[in-house]
């Protein structure tokens, strides 16, 4: 695997002094960070959590230290039992989907936690409004949760080895009863994540080796090409930064890592980056030292899928 290695991504120091070329998560308590959402009441701080086996609690993480700066505790809400994603809504509501189900289908319904993101950044105790959610066609795993920045509708993409489904909720949740949400287009991808443009225009799509984005168009979703997406030991989450011109990739494990990278087709204003070899909508590969690196990045990850397949392997 070392004959493949690429480069390490650029501290936050490195570059602009926002966190926007990449960091580390340095606090020890956060040892499976599931995902990942960019604050926009905090410039600079992204909020993460781990999965199951943890507690009800999000951690804000300044970008430009890889340090914690705030603990937030849940209150309100059950035990939860695997929460999988994060994502901000309008209003800086925060959005936590409890939607993991590793056994494929063994929970009847999953929850979905919503609170204020806090004004202040301090560990502190806030409470949280719990909803329960079910599918149309049955119970699934998931761990991609999104939620429009402009209607604030969410959706949830299912876990699929095979390619998944978005899946739209009502237009607004309630605590009143089932929450159900139904299948609306093919996710071509088995996902560990997404995340909606503040733009309101682009869906982004991860896996553990790959990712797609498409058009949004409210929900109806058109694939428009490949994600230039990096190597990383679990990639779990993705998040756009504030001002929409770049994905940050997190993933699992002690002091983890956030890269970033330019966002595709101009969403949020930027522009897709040349001569660096990104993928098209067909899937190329530019020439030239990114070509020969990216030939590198599929034979590691070749052996990492064999590596990763066999430890799923073990966990069941």
């Amino acid at each position: 695997m070392g004959a493949f290695a690429v480069p390490a991504p650029a501290s936050a120091a490195d570059g602009d002094g926002k966190g926007d070329q990449g960091f580390t998560i340095k606090d020890s308590r956060i040892a499976e960070s599931s995902g990942l959402a960019a604050s926009r009441m905090h410039p600079g701080i992204y909020w993460t959590h781990n999965d199951s086996g943890d507690g009800p609690y999000i951690y804000a993480v300044d970008s430009s230290t890889g340090k914690t700066v705030a603990r937030v505790t849940l209150s309100g809400i059950g035990a939860p039992r695997d929460t999988e994603a994060i994502s901000i809504g309008p209003g800086n509501q925060i959005y936590l989907g409890d939607i993991g189900d590793n056994l494929g289908g063994k929970w009847p319904y999953v929850w979905i936690y919503r609170l204020p993101e806090p004004k202040k950044l301090v560990d502190q105790t806030v409470r949280a409004t719990q909803y329960v959610v079910k599918y149309t066609d049955g119970a699934r795993n998931a761990e991609s949760l999104v939620v429009d920045p402009k209607t604030g509708r969410a959706y949830i993409i299912d876990k699929n080895e095979n390619g998944g489904h978005l899946y739209e909720g009502p237009a607004r949740l309630s605590t009143s009863g089932t929450n159900y949400f139904k299948p609306v287009a093919t996710v071509d991808l088995w996902a560990t994540d997404a995340a909606i443009s503040p733009d309101d225009r682009q869906l982004a799509v991860r896996g553990y080796f790959g990712g797609i984005y498409y058009d949004w168009n409210g929900g109806r979703i058109k694939r428009k090409g490949r994600l230039n997406v990096p190597l990383q030991g679990q990639g779990e989450s993705i998040t756009y930064t504030v001002d929409g011109t770049k994905l940050m990739y997190g993933s699992e494990g002690a002091d983890s890592s956030v890269q970033a990278q330019d966002v595709p087709g101009g969403a949020g204003g930027s522009k897709s980056p040349s001569g660096k070899g990104s993928s098209d909508a067909s899937g190329g590969i530019g020439g030239g030292a990114a070509g020969n690196l990216k030939v590198g990045a599929l034979a590691f990850a070749v052996v990492a899928a064999v590596v990763f397949g066999l430890r799923r392997l073990r966990r069941r």
